[in-house]
């Protein structure tokens, strides 16, 4: 089964450059860095022990950054280098106010490039976050004797069966990981099913929160415009989301004429073709540019810059959570409820079900399952008062306890490993 993956892969990477080429002209990747992914690198490794981080896109880097806020104040550990795969998640860790933490494209996962990158970083460890298994750094990690840890590690049902069929295969790449931290206890399971042998479950890290986070301030021109109307925002939206969630507003806005959608995309670069999709059905959008003038019959604002996010929590009560009414997986919730928003998601969460289902017992969330129940929940949601100072805190106290705790068995590791 190696054999066929090493195949498949190195004719992706035959094809990568007509690949990038394409996602060069639709923005999605980095012309300056774009050749981090063949290990061509743009920053110099210096000298002493580094660890190594990989998480796929925005949410894994987000899910991770406290942990690395308290591993920088660990002074035998002289540099942290962060991969990821997309460009959402680079601009994003622009953002982050990290003093020896420095970040990278992660290479395509082809033998020769994964060596290239190992040679090149020396990593005293290696730490993949969420569902990130790559076969070729995992074998190559293990020829090197590099420690692997899977943190805040997640395995869906599809996945598990799909790993199930090839039985030697996933046993070979699973046994070789060192030590695992589950997100949740199905993932454990069906991880010490696959060949974990060191597992140990503390909780979801996406609980916890960057002890530099400060919650975000408004907007004085959008705080002024919205004093009098109904508003609500559509938060991480997919393809299709956006125009459900306009049709949502043409529904309610038969009954509240003071209506206001916020929509924020999860690939900005989609937001020349979700104001055409709207202007077709009528509404009139707005994208966000805090020195331009709201007019006063804007339906849709749209907020097409990242790293906004949670200012718009801050004057949202009612967010809408989108990749879950399409087969994405959903987006993590967490973060809206830090400013007292209730939730609204659709049925496709497989990549929060625990949190959600947690949420629900406090009455934070609900699900709905299409445009219909979306309209019907907003509206009684509408009268209801934003969450409790209390449900607040209850998060906040769970996630510094996962956070602690994930920090002191890391740390434990690393001293006995490194």
């Amino acid at each position: 089964m190696l054999i066929t993956y090493r195949f498949l892969i190195n004719l992706i990477f035959l094809l990568s450059p007509l690949i990038l080429i394409l996602r060069l002209l639709k923005k999605k990747e980095d012309i300056g860095r774009f050749k981090e992914k063949f290990c061509i690198f743009s920053k110099k490794r210096n000298s002493g022990k580094l660890l190594w981080f990989h998480g796929a896109s925005v949410g894994e880097i987000q899910s991770i950054t406290p942990l690395i806020e308290k591993l920088e104040k660990n002074k035998r550990i002289k540099t942290i280098l962060i991969t990821s795969n997309t460009l959402s998640s680079s601009k994003i860790f622009q953002k982050l106010k990290f003093k020896k933490t420095i970040h990278q494209f992660f290479p395509i996962d082809t033998n020769f490039l994964i060596k290239k990158f190992l040679n090149y970083w020396k990593p005293s460890a290696a730490f993949f976050v969420d569902s990130e298994i790559w076969p070729n750094t995992i074998y190559n990690l293990d020829k090197n004797k590099i420690p692997i840890i899977l943190i805040n590690g997640r395995i869906t049902k599809s996945s598990f069966e799909k790993w199930k069929k090839i039985p030697s295969f996933s046993k070979d790449i699973f046994d070789k990981i060192n030590l695992c931290f589950p997100s949740s206890k199905q993932s454990e399971k069906y991880l010490k099913q696959l060949g974990v042998k060191r597992i140990k479950f503390i909780g979801n890290l996406k609980f916890s929160q960057s002890e530099n986070e400060k919650l975000s301030k408004s907007n004085n021109e959008i705080e002024k415009f919205i004093k009098n109307k109904k508003t609500w925002c559509a938060s991480s939206t997919h393809n299709t989301e956006e125009l459900i969630c306009g049709l949502v507003h043409k529904n309610l806005k038969k009954k509240y004429k003071n209506l206001l959608t916020f929509i924020i995309p999860r690939h900005i670069e989609r937001t020349e073709a979700i104001i055409k999709e709207l202007n077709d059905i009528n509404l009139i959008t707005h994208t966000h540019e805090p020195k331009k003038k709201i007019p006063k019959n804007t339906d849709i604002y749209i907020v097409n810059s990242y790293g906004k996010t949670k200012s718009f929590y801050n004057i949202c009560n009612n967010i809408f959570l989108g990749g879950s009414l399409i087969k994405h997986g959903g987006q993590n919730p967490l973060e809206a409820t830090r400013y007292g928003c209730n939730i609204l998601y659709g049925p496709n969460v497989d990549n929060f079900k625990e949190i959600y289902k947690f949420l629900d017992k406090l009455k934070i969330s609900n699900k709905v399952n299409n445009q219909h129940q979306l309209s019907y929940r907003l509206n009684k949601m509408f009268l209801k008062k934003q969450s409790s100072k209390k449900k607040q805190y209850r998060l906040n106290s769970i996630g510094n306890k996962i956070l602690n705790t994930t920090y002191e068995k890391v740390n434990l590791f690393l001293k006995n490993e490194i």
